[in-house]
């Protein structure tokens, strides 16, 4: 007869791990809570618990904002390491590495695609690519995006993400500031749409051109925004700095964006704006 009732020494006492398969669970980097990866893709790779917006790929972006399918184009730009940079390792290595982890070729991905019912062009940066940085292959990249929704008329869409210019690539970098500003500049004085997405970070040389020129400037909550690392700053001007300085919600303050919005609400906001700037037009 079966004891159904008792115990056993081996469920009290085993020592064997149970194994929990990598990937099933993530961590939050504000609260320290455990979630459940599928939970949270459902919930647009928000904190349930913080509301803390996780750091996501620009497929994940894609798949947020554009409805059906989307073509993509020059999507095999790359690098041709011009300096021929080492430090521990070679620039060309570094991107030979980047293309393995994520399968882009740089740090950005330009498409055309519909959002409701309005056809945009579309650019979304990979903080996962060489972190987001921002060299000759993203630079030219934006300006030829910039050119499409121009000469087609489209809303123009950029979401940065982005550790700044990109420094294997010197002054080459350094000169897409003034490319993608310039491009801009055409594209507003022919009436073009730009609606900017800031996410975190959105740093340095980034920020200092094509991503603080949007006719309207919206921000993730608590992302990071700003030029000059907040340690340089504070040992430049000998200062403390205030609190939350370069998140969002002390730029949205200060002016410097328009709008605070969280991912799960950002699709329903860029409609209301594209219907609104079409009416307009």
């Amino acid at each position: 007869m079966v004891d159904w009732f008792r115990r056993t020494k081996t469920g009290l006492l085993s020592t064997e791990k149970k194994v929990i398969p990598d990937g099933l669970w993530i961590k939050c980097p504000k609260c320290s809570e455990y979630l459940y990866k599928r939970e949270l893709e459902r919930n647009f790779w928000i904190c349930t618990q913080c509301q803390y917006h996780f750091r996501i790929s620009s497929s994940n972006y894609f798949t947020i904002l554009i409805d059906g399918d989307y073509e993509e184009f020059n999507q095999k730009m790359k690098s041709n390491d011009p300096l021929k940079f080492k430090d521990s390792k070679r620039y060309s290595d570094r991107v030979k590495e980047a293309h393995a982890k994520t399968g882009l070729y740089d740090a950005v991905v330009t498409v055309e695609g519909d959002i409701d019912k309005h056809r945009v062009v579309l650019c979304v940066m990979d903080f996962n690519f060489v972190g987001g940085s921002m060299g000759s292959v993203v630079g030219e990249k934006i300006s030829r995006a910039i050119d499409r929704a121009r000469e087609k008329k489209l809303p123009l869409i950029i979401v940065s993400s982005s550790g700044g210019a990109r420094m294997q690539e010197g002054v080459l970098s350094l000169m897409q500031m003034a490319k993608t500003s310039a491009k801009l500049a055409q594209f507003h004085e022919e009436g073009g749409f730009f609606i900017s997405i800031l996410t975190d970070p959105t740093t340095g040389g980034t920020t200092a051109s094509f991503a603080m020129l949007g006719d309207i400037i919206i921000a993730e909550p608590g992302a990071l925004i700003g030029f000059a690392g907040e340690r340089v700053i504070k040992q430049t001007i000998g200062k403390d700095l205030p609190e939350g300085f370069q998140r969002a919600e002390f730029l949205l303050e200060k002016g410097f964006v328009d709008m605070i919005i969280g991912r799960s609400e950002i699709k329903k906001t860029i409609i209301k704006l594209l219907d609104f700037f079409n009416d307009k037009n």
